[in-house]
């Protein structure tokens, strides 16, 4: 990549430079903990930490220089560069000090209220199929090939991101795959990535907290397949059965952008308005033995696919990580290879196993419309009652918490509400408003605050063929009370709920 110096640097941010032009930049991070000799730190006034507290620090440890939106106070010695937005800065600096690593790779990015974090394992599965060394980031972890490690978050910084996917191309990959969150976007940690496909899910309510109307929610996610992030992407890949998919689909399309659609049928299609589909599924069949199959069709050719996830949303999945691979120019065959080995991420609608004559289903639905698929889902696989357990988390969305008490009521036999992650809540006032909802419903309900203890009276009520739901966490191992963030797995929960049950029995 050669020698990159902080007039370098200056000059790709259109930065005034006061100080040293020379000093050479190795490495860019927002976190003065990651500052050591040669990083460019980006001082990035937040809501709660000033990053400008630690200049003194960084320049201390060797840090070859400051990037910030205010002047340098007097007596400041070293490089300072002086930018509009320091957010902006930290995503080009991160991807031109690392050499463009985005460039270097076939890059997707996946982004939409549901269903993310299972398309992104999809496409890198495809991608492994296809004889491509993948990397991904994702809602819970970062893998490189086989190397992999826990997630921190949905999205990372962009100095984390790019350092990532620098060493992504140093070992090897071809591909990546990652999850783009609404706040990410907004945040600019994916500003200057250069995605060759950009994968649109749906939209449905979430996040309302942060951008406080559907509009801006929905504008957030545009950023990422229309230009404003600095890139463009090659290729746009959309599900329009969802009526914000069509909205953006037909945006794209008068903008002049390519873009790939997708729909659940033919039929289907032509019922939401969204005719003309280029990959559709049909002769859907979905078991909880079997998991799911289907006709694939695309303008590459037609498949039966069967694959081990079970439910009609990821076939939605399967159909965002079909369009991508074509996109990418994999073939048919790896394409059916990829969607029939794939298991899919942890904790959606994962199945908890045992020898009982009732299932018990772990998944990561938080949303009222993630709650309303999953609970359709399994409504369609039994003839037995449908048990749930659910929260809400705390510091988070409020608008949330009735309608997905509503749906839990409408769709469920049995309805146990309890504790989510609370954080700084009160766990009481939580299940209160989320009661509001089921109580619209009728259905009968207990509030339960031990999420254990909800999981335990679920699994011993259950009876032949019904399915309990333990919905919110899905693959989270923790929970999260006050300041405080504890082991607590929902899986471990169940298994052990169900080895109790035994012993009473």
């Amino acid at each position: 990549m050669g020698v990159i110096t902080t007039q370098k640097v200056a000059l790709e941010l259109d930065a005034e430079l006061f100080g040293n032009e020379n000093a050479e930049v190795t490495g860019v991070t927002h976190d003065s903990r990651q500052a050591e000799g040669g990083t460019l730190f980006v001082a990035i006034k937040g809501a709660t930490v000033d990053g400008h507290r630690f200049v003194d620090e960084v320049m201390r440890r060797g840090a070859a220089g400051i990037v910030s939106e205010y002047d340098p106070e007097p007596g400041f010695t070293g490089a300072w560069l002086k930018v509009k937005n320091a957010r902006e800065a930290l995503a080009k600096a991160a991807s031109v000090v690392n050499g463009n690593p985005s460039h270097q790779l076939d890059l997707v990015g996946v982004t939409g209220t549901n269903g993310k974090t299972t398309t992104t394992y999809l496409c890198f599965a495809l991608a492994e199929a296809a004889k491509q060394k993948a990397a991904m980031l994702t809602t819970v972890e970062y893998r490189i090939g086989e190397r992999s490690e826990e997630a921190v978050r949905t999205t990372p910084e962009a100095s984390d991101t790019n350092r990532f996917l620098r060493e992504a191309v140093n070992e090897g990959c071809t591909m990546a795959v990652m999850e783009a969150s609404s706040q990410a976007i907004d945040l600019h940690r994916c500003d200057w990535l250069r995605f060759k496909v950009a994968v649109f899910t749906n939209l449905t309510r979430d996040h309302l907290d942060y951008h406080e109307t559907m509009e801006n929610y929905f504008d957030a996610k545009k950023k990422l397949f229309d230009g404003r992030l600095g890139e463009t992407p090659l290729s746009a890949v959309i599900n329009i059965d969802d009526e914000w998919g069509a909205k953006l689909a037909s945006e794209l399309r008068e903008e002049g952008r390519r873009v790939v659609t997708t729909s659940l049928s033919e039929t289907e299609a032509a019922t939401t308005g969204a005719n003309g589909a280029d990959i559709t599924a049909a002769n859907i069949q979905i078991s909880l033995i079997r998991g799911t199959s289907f006709d694939l069709k695309t303008p590459a050719g037609e498949l039966n696919v069967t694959s081990p996830l079970v439910g009609r949303p990821h076939v939605y999945n399967m159909l965002s990580a079909t369009a991508t691979a074509l996109e990418l120019g994999y073939d048919l065959d790896s394409i059916k290879l990829g969607l029939t080995k794939c298991v899919g991420a942890p904790g959606r609608f994962e199945r908890v196993p045992h020898d009982g004559d009732f299932a018990v289903i772990v998944d990561y639905a938080h949303t009222d419309d993630a709650l309303l698929n999953t609970l359709k889902t399994a409504r369609g696989l039994t003839d037995g009652r449908i048990i749930t357990v659910f929260g809400c988390g705390g510091d988070r969305d409020k608008t949330k918490r009735r309608p997905m008490g509503r749906i839990a009521g409408e769709y469920s036999d049995l309805v146990f509400i309890t504790s989510d992650n609370p954080r700084n809540e009160d766990p009481i006032k939580i299940i209160e408003e989320i009661e509001i909802g089921v109580k619209e419903t009728g259905k009968d309900y207990s509030a339960i605050p031990d999420r254990r203890e909800a999981i335990n009276r679920a699994v011993r009520t259950a009876r032949a063929n019904d399915v309990v739901i333990i919905a919110g966490k899905g693959h989270e191992t923790y929970q999260i009370v006050n300041a405080n963030k504890f082991h607590f797995d929902d899986r471990e929960v169940a298994l052990e709920a169900i080895e109790l049950r035994s012993e009473l029995v």
